[in-house]
Formats: structure tokens, C-alpha cells, sequence
């Protein structure tokens, strides 16, 4: 039996059952069951190094052992799985944990809002909340951004597959160049010109919204000097800036914060994914005190109160204690560009270009569809690794942060040896 005639049998049950929308689960077609650190294993036992963790919600990988132990006890002793925005002993721990560790030592100060579970929960309460401080209805977006999918999310998102999956026009929004999107051209200039000329047609938005690194939308690094104006703009003009950290944040880019190193206080700052520490459904969202201008419940949901995903993140916050843990992301992000760089050498045909920050990075390649095919052979050969970009030019890597240099170097051979393979047919 083939390779393709067994994985069509173990995959029966999701092709007859699960809607046509499922997209993992094609691209990697088996059933997994284990999985610990920056490994996974499926039914076959076969094991597999993770390049992917959780599309970045595993920052701190598969089934931390001290996380694991406070939840299982948590359950044990029959404390509350759910309640809403009730006040809970994993609610109260991880507020205070995360100003005594997050914010304080940074001399930041937000307001801490619980908008729902996930990544677009939090960019539609950023967006509802900018909109009712300002009064302005228009928000500014940029090229190959991704903010999520639900409507407001999707306004602020640039990718036209995605965004017609609405059904309906996505308005009071206006998208503009991000860093590097036309070579040779001062974005900032082009974005202050629109505010400028009363002949524009682009009202006084009520805030900007960007990624520091663009990760769905192709590993698009922003320079710290191009985020530095963003900022100074949104200063000059009475403009909200708010930094969508969902993917970036937590660690990914080697600060907590992917904005730290560019010096800018943003006035509203999205995190999801990895805040919730071992994969748990959690987001938050970080407001400005003057702009805590919420009234009680206009912005709710049923699901603002998981309190495994709050003992997970209080735990997950011990390692930002010290300095220790950002510089291994350092070291580790120097090994993967390093070996970045010698596959684009080693393989001029790919025309590749490196890009992302931290880990997470991505090898650009200029022939459509090679990426895919790579990632392809890439999974047969025991390495999870996705594609990014509008047209998923973008081989994607964002390994947990705890790998360790074998792990990651195992990877990257896998990865060498798929794109001889792929190169080779």
C-alpha cells in the first residue's frame, strides 16, 4: 500500500465529517497524539520536530511539566474552570504576576482587559475601544497584514482570500505601505501626505494598527526606526497606535514585547496565543488608563474567565524573572538566520531572501508553489513547518522558544535535506 492509500484511510474520518474549511489537517495528513517540549508523535509512533507551535501559541512548548502539575492540581482540589470575568484566585495571580514581572520592570502602565479567547477577540475590542475614545470611525491598516477573521478583525487584514470570505464589504478601514513594501519609498511620508491633504479622501483615523513583524502575512520585520515614526506620526496627529502582539509578542521576536527594542509605548497592545503559557484559549488586551473608557459589559463573552489558561500564563511568566531567557532566544535566532542564510547560498535556484526577527523568521523563495512543496516533504521527513505570504511564498519557522540547539539543528537538517529532494525532481 502507498504512502497516499494508507494516509487517505487514517484521514476517513475528518474528510467525511469535518467541513471542507480544515486546512492543518490536509497539509499534514495524520493523526497526532503526543507531544512534549519541540516534539510531537502521531499513531504510528512516528515523531516529529515541531517548527510550527501552535501557529506561535506555544512559545513555551507541548506540556510544560510545572504548568501541567498547577492545572492538575487546580482541577484536584475542584477550583473553578469557568467564570466569566468573575474574581477567581488564577484571575487575581496572574494580574499581579504580570505587573510585577511585565509591566512594572518596563515602566509600563495598562489596564488589563479580558476580551474573549482568542487573537481576534482582542484586535475587535482594540479596534471598538480606539473608535469610542476618538470618536473617529476610520482606522489604518497595512499591506500583507493579518488581524483576524472575524468582521472588524478582517477589515484590518489584507488578504484578499481571506477578506472575501466575509461576504460583505469590509469598511472604515484604509490600508497603507508597510515598511519595505515598494523599494526605495518613504512610507511615512506617503501615510502623513494622506493626512495632510484635505483632498485625500482618508478621514483622521482613529487609530493605526500594525504587526512589528507581519507573521501570516510573509515574516515582514519592520525596522526599529520605521516603527519609531509610526509612533512620533500617531503622536503629532492625536492617532491611537495599536500593536497587534499575537503572534510577535510573548517572547517570539526575543523580548516580551516585539515593540521593546524600537523604545515605543503603544497605547493599546493585543496579545494572544502564548499568553495563555501551555496553549489554553486565552487573550488579553492592554489599554491605556486614560483610554479605559469602557462602561461595565459593553464589551463581553462567555468565555473571559479560563482559569487553567491563568495558572499556565502566571507560570509561564517565571521565565521573563530574569534576562536569562531572552538572551537563549537571542543565541538560538542567531543559529537560525545563520542557517538561513547558508541555504540561500547553498541553493541559489530558491533566489531566497531571509526575513523575521527572533525566532521567528522565514525564507523567502521566488518560484510559486516551491515553498509548499518543500514544507510537503519537509512533514514525510519528520519536520512541521508551514508556509506564510500572500502567496505562501514564505517557508515559516517558529519553533517553541524553549528548543534546544539539537532540536534546532536536527530541524534545519531536515529541512536542507527536503530542499535537495524538492530541487532534485
Amino acid at each position: 500500500m502507498t504512502t497516499a492509500v494508507l494516509s487517505n484511510a487514517k484521514m476517513k474520518t475528518f474528510e467525511e465529517m469535518e467541513s471542507a474549511v480544515r486546512s492543518y489537517s490536509r497539509g499534514w495528513p495524520t493523526i497526532f497524539e503526543k507531544a512534549k517540549g519541540y516534539k510531537l508523535w502521531d499513531i504510528d509512533e512516528k515523531e516529529y520536530i515541531d517548527f510550527f507551535a501552535g501557529a506561535g501559541a506555544l512559545n513555551y512548548g507541548h506540556n510544560n511539566d510545572m504548568m501541567q502539575e498547577k492545572m492538575i492540581d487546580y482541577i484536584r482540589n475542584d477550583g473553578l474552570i469557568h467564570s466569566l470575568d468573575m474574581g477567581t484566585t488564577p484571575r487575581k495571580e496572574f494580574l499581579e504576576r504580570f505587573k510585577e514581572v511585565i509591566l512594572t520592570p518596563r515602566k509600563l502602565d495598562y489596564k488589563v482587559m479580558f476580551p474573549g479567547p482568542t487573537g481576534t477577540n482582542t484586535v475587535e475590542s482594540a479596534l471598538k475601544i480606539a473608535r469610542k475614545v476618538t470618536g473617529r470611525d476610520t482606522v489604518i491598516s497595512f499591506t500583507n497584514a493579518f488581524h483576524g477573521m472575524t468582521i472588524g478583525s478582517l477589515s484590518v487584514t489584507a488578504n484578499s482570500f481571506k477578506r472575501h470570505g466575509a461576504g460583505i464589504p469590509l469598511h472604515h478601514t484604509v490600508s497603507m505601505p508597510f515598511d519595505d513594501y515598494v523599494e526605495d519609498q518613504d512610507e511615512i511620508a506617503y501615510i502623513e501626505k494622506f493626512l495632510e491633504d484635505n483632498g485625500s479622501g482618508v478621514a483622521l483615523p482613529a487609530a493605526i494598527i500594525l504587526e512589528t513583524v507581519q507573521g501570516e502575512g510573509g515574516m515582514n520585520a519592520a525596522r526599529l526606526e520605521w516603527l519609531k515614526k509610526i509612533d512620533n506620526m500617531c503622536k503629532r496627529w492625536d492617532i491611537l497606535l495599536i500593536v497587534d502582539d499575537v503572534q510577535a509578542g510573548c517572547g517570539r521576536t526575543g523580548t516580551f514585547f516585539s515593540f521593546e527594542p524600537a523604545g515605543i509605548n503603544p497605547d493599546i497592545v493585543c496579545l494572544s496565543k502564548s499568553i495563555g503559557g501551555i496553549g489554553l484559549p486565552m487573550a488579553i488586551t492592554l489599554i491605556k488608563p486614560e483610554y479605559d473608557k469602557w462602561g461595565p459589559g459593553e464589551h463581553n463573552g462567555t468565555f473571559r474567565g479560563n482559569n487553567l489558561a491563568f495558572i499556565a500564563a502566571r507560570e509561564a511568566l517565571t521565565n521573563w524573572e530574569t534576562d536569562d531567557f531572552s538572551k537563549a532566544i537571542g543565541q538560538k535566532a542567531g543559529i537560525l538566520n545563520d542557517a538561513i542564510e547558508a541555504i540561500i547560498k547553498k541553493y541559489p535556484e530558491l533566489n531566497g531572501k531571509a526575513r523575521g526577527r527572533g525566532l521567528m523568521q522565514g525564507l523567502a523563495i521566488d518560484t510559486y508553489g516551491l515553498a509548499g512543496e518543500i514544507c510537503a516533504e519537509a512533514f514525510e521527513r519528520g519536520l512541521i513547518v508551514e508556509t506564510s505570504g500572500p502567496n505562501d511564498e514564505v517557508i515559516k519557522f517558529l519553533p517553541p522558544l524553549i528548543i534546544d540547539e539539537k532540536g534546532l539543528n536536527k530541524g534545519l537538517k531536515i529541512l536542507d535535506e527536503s530542499i535537495k529532494h524538492v530541487l532534485a525532481q
